[in-house]
């Protein structure tokens, strides 16, 4: 099995780690209610997607 050669530096630790992070979702407006939703999902306010009502809420009764 192969070992490295030589121990990493801190900074190049650093630097490996430093891609690790969170991004923030992109998100979209609904186009039935306005609120943000992700896309390509089931609007959860409303129960839109595509223009469809695709699940039944209580909003809509």
């Amino acid at each position: 099995m192969a070992n490295p050669k030589r121990k990493w530096s801190k900074a190049r630790t650093a630097r490996a780690r430093s891609n690790w992070k969170l991004s923030v979702p992109g998100l979209v407006e609904c186009p039935q209610c306005h609120t943000k939703k992700m896309p390509h999902k089931v609007c959860k306010t409303c129960g839109y997607y595509n223009g469809k009502v695709v699940v039944q809420s209580e909003e809509q009764d």
